[in-house]
């Protein structure tokens, strides 16, 4: 532990023995109402892991929750954050359970976070759960720095890409198009065709109608994006494209036997288990997969069995009939190691090693994206620029000629 860690838990643990006097003239219960404008709030990844890893220290320490919360919030920067741990410590002092406050902050606080906090009040292990949380927050952030960093390189070419067409179609190419028109020639085919293009790109009207077109297809897919029809053929697409399908399943599934492990871990049942990560799903299909995992379960099966049965159930957004979508979610693998760990009473354990093989695989299938985004988006502007270049060499190669003539 870092000096600068060890003076910041000082700090807090200070704050939170004080915090009670704070307090104490405030009696009776109370309700406290959220305030509407911080409902729809967000906050950064890295405040949340902050204050998740500040929240499971403090409790570690024996500190009651409220006095936690209050800690946490003197001594965090103004801010989102601030206010809605402040909100959160009323609520909690007025008598409502943590989970239950948190659920009026949905923007900061997914289904997962709020559903682990619940089921570790029930089981008593709200430290171990919010370590857990803290690193996984930390994991997902990680992920989404290396996907940024990759992305940074393609995205500059593509800059780049668009600002070299634009100066050759809007002020190179007009210069051979005043030449060939005032010597009567015609340009190449290819280059009148990118003349038509820039003359489309320069027409306010034609632009104005292209635009507000595209803006209208957005809002229209969006929309059906939140329908149940338009989510179940989008999830579908994302789990089934080549590569990307890879590690989007491995990162569900790496997610799912962390949550497992850390649940059964402590004493969770396993049904309340299922629940918290079916709602850390946001995959129509592995939604379904875990929803049938539980039916059966509750029928008597054992959570191998019931992983088997919920993936041979058929039907897709697509009319697919042979063959459903859910059996291309868990590695048949998988399935094998879960099942030795119930005969051995060691189920935490394997999804723990589980969760450690799948995080290892999501990191490979996120290099494996990565090295073939960047000669993908080379193809593409290398097709783009080449075709341009081509457009506006041929006139210069005959320009001798017609002016000749």
């Amino acid at each position: 532990m870092t000096v600068l860690e060890t003076k910041t838990e000082e700090t807090l643990a200070q704050t939170a023995k004080s915090a009670p006097k704070k307090r104490a003239q405030q009696a009776g219960p109370r309700t406290v109402e959220p305030s509407s404008r911080l409902h729809n709030a967000k906050v950064k990844q890295t405040e949340l892991i902050l204050f998740t890893t500040q929240l499971a220290v403090m409790l570690d320490s024996g500190v009651a929750l409220s006095d936690a919360l209050d800690a946490i919030a003197e001594q965090a920067e103004q801010g989102t954050l601030k206010m809605i741990i402040m909100e959160v410590a009323e609520t909690i002092k007025s008598g409502e359970d943590f989970s239950k406050a948190l659920v009026a902050y949905p923007k900061v606080f997914n289904p997962m976070f709020i559903s682990m906090v619940k089921a570790s009040e029930a089981s008593g292990e709200m430290v171990e759960m919010l370590g857990v949380l803290s690193g996984y927050l930390s994991f997902e952030t990680e992920i989404r720095k290396q996907i940024k960093g990759a992305l940074t390189y393609p995205f500059v070419m593509a800059l780049m890409a668009v600002a070299a067409t634009g100066t050759l179609m809007f002020f190179v190419l007009p210069r051979f198009t005043k030449i060939y028109e005032a010597r009567g020639a015609s340009l190449p085919k290819i280059t009148q065709m990118l003349v038509g293009f820039s003359k489309m790109l320069g027409d306010f009207q034609v632009m104005t109608v292209v635009v507000t077109s595209v803006i209208f297809a957005a809002v229209a897919l969006y929309y059906w994006a939140g329908t149940s029809a338009g989510r179940r053929v989008i999830d579908f697409i994302k789990i089934r494209t080549p590569v990307l399908g890879t590690m989007f399943t491995d990162m569900v599934v790496t997610r799912s036997m962390r949550i497992m492990a850390t649940m059964v871990n402590t004493g969770v049942s396993l049904l309340d288990s299922i629940e918290v990560i079916g709602s850390s799903c946001e995959n129509y299909y592995f939604q379904r997969l875990w929803a049938g995992t539980d039916e059966k379960i509750r029928d008597g099966y054992q959570l191998s069995e019931s992983l088997l049965i919920s993936m041979s159930r058929e039907g897709t957004p697509i009319g697919e009939k042979n063959r459903g979508v859910s059996n291309q979610l868990i590695a048949p693998g998988v399935i094998q190691m879960i099942r030795a760990g119930e005969k051995s009473g060691k189920l935490g354990d394997v999804c723990s090693k589980i969760s450690v093989f799948y995080e290892k695989k999501l990191e490979a299938s996120i290099k494996s994206v990565m090295a073939l985004i960047e000669p993908i988006m080379i193809t593409i502007l290398g097709a783009i620029i080449g075709t341009v270049a081509i457009a506006l060499l041929l006139p210069v190669f005959r320009i001798s000629n017609v002016i000749a003539h």
